[in-house]
């Protein structure tokens, strides 16, 4: 089972939407920006016609995209927005995104990222455990950060922790083997 294998991620603040890149840089002098996958999606990129950008600052734009081609792990991506390379610059680190329902559909026991967010986690038992607030990758397999105030655990997207997912009802069943889920509670920053 690979309960995280469609990764496409959500965005905080954007209802709908999935970030399928991150510019990194303009390219050239027409205007394309280099782009870093943020989906793991085959054909993601070569299929798109309209996106999003969502720059850090908050600055939201739509844009057609012209052009897509490879290049090397990243993409370059000629958009309608932007016409020089300092008007791409300005959209540095900005997200592209699509719209959620653009996502194509994943075989069973599959599931995207962004919709795993927000699923409560609970153990065989029925205690509650948490909610997924983030998904970690490490070079072993995927891990759910979960969270329930100040704790936070950290459970791996394995076969023999992850009993269920009921994606209806928003629930994941895992099983609690002490050494599989590590504890740790917040701690306090100092500003």
């Amino acid at each position: 089972m690979s309960p995280a294998a469609g990764q496409d991620q959500a965005v905080d603040g954007h209802d709908g939407l999935v970030a399928v890149g991150r510019i990194v840089k303009p390219f050239g002098v027409e205007g394309a920006v280099r782009v870093e996958s943020l989906s793991d999606v085959p054909g993601r990129f070569e299929g798109l016609n309209e996106v999003t950008l969502s720059a850090p600052g908050g600055r939201v734009q739509q844009a057609r995209v012209r052009q897509v081609r490879r290049l090397g792990e990243d993409y370059l991506v000629s958009l309608d927005a932007f016409s020089s390379p300092e008007e791409a610059r300005l959209w540095r680190d900005a997200l592209i995104q699509i719209p959620e329902a653009s996502a194509p559909p994943l075989p069973d026991g599959q599931f995207y990222e962004f919709a795993l967010l927000g699923v409560a986690v609970q153990t065989e038992s029925g205690a509650s455990l948490g909610t997924i607030e983030d998904i970690l990758e490490t070079p072993a397999n995927h891990v759910f950060v979960v969270r329930d105030g100040a704790t936070e655990r950290f459970v791996p997207a394995l076969k023999r922790v992850v009993v269920s997912i009921d994606a209806q009802h928003r629930v994941m069943t895992v099983r609690q083997p002490e050494e599989v889920i590590v504890e740790q509670p917040e701690r306090a920053h100092a500003v």
